[in-house]
């Protein structure tokens, strides 16, 4: 269950996209840790008014320091390929696991930081930048995770400042939303 203002924000955006006759839509939200993306994927998916395909880098990352290897796989693999798919990577085992492979006829929502790369973003018809100050999101991302994320919040945060600095995924975004 998404929160009411993910679900409104949600519907701003789905009005954008639904007014625009592409053949599929392919939605990109990024941002940092913490800051909704999460939230607002979701709540686009559930009201989104047919079948979609929502991709979570969460699923994807290979490991804490996976952020680069996550954003090339979202390409590589299901962005730009005919026959689209992507691997879970098994934080369990620290191993990639199994393969999932999308229908590319449905609109597809990708979710994560790294998603909104330069070599992303001409795959994509709606590219969103999710901001939050650095206080919330790191309260948000550890009342969400917990211990199992303390101890790398840092080494995390160290390669979104790469990312974000490389790939400048903010202008890239056809829409940016912040927080108050």
């Amino acid at each position: 269950m998404s929160s009411p203002q993910a679900e409104g924000r949600a519907d701003a955006l789905l009005s954008v996209l639904l007014s625009d006759p592409v053949t599929r839509h392919v939605v990109l939200i990024d941002g940092r840790s913490g800051s909704g993306k999460t939230d607002l994927a979701t709540a686009l998916a559930e009201r989104w008014p047919a079948p979609v395909v929502l991709v979570r880098l969460d699923d994807i990352y290979p490991g804490w320091d996976g952020l680069d290897a996550a954003s090339s796989h979202i390409h590589d693999e299901l962005l730009a390929p005919a026959a689209p798919r992507w691997q879970r990577y098994d934080w369990a085992t620290a191993r990639p696991a199994e393969w999932s492979s999308v229908d590319p006829a449905l609109p597809l929502i990708v979710e994560g930081m790294g998603s909104l790369s330069r070599q992303n973003a001409p795959l994509a018809t709606l590219r969103v930048w999710v901001e939050l100050d650095g206080t919330t999101r790191r309260r948000r991302a550890l009342a969400r995770d917990g211990s199992t994320y303390e101890p790398h919040w840092e080494r995390w945060a160290a390669q979104e400042r790469a990312f974000i600095a490389r790939e400048n995924p903010r202008a890239l975004a056809d829409v940016v939303l912040t927080e108050p």
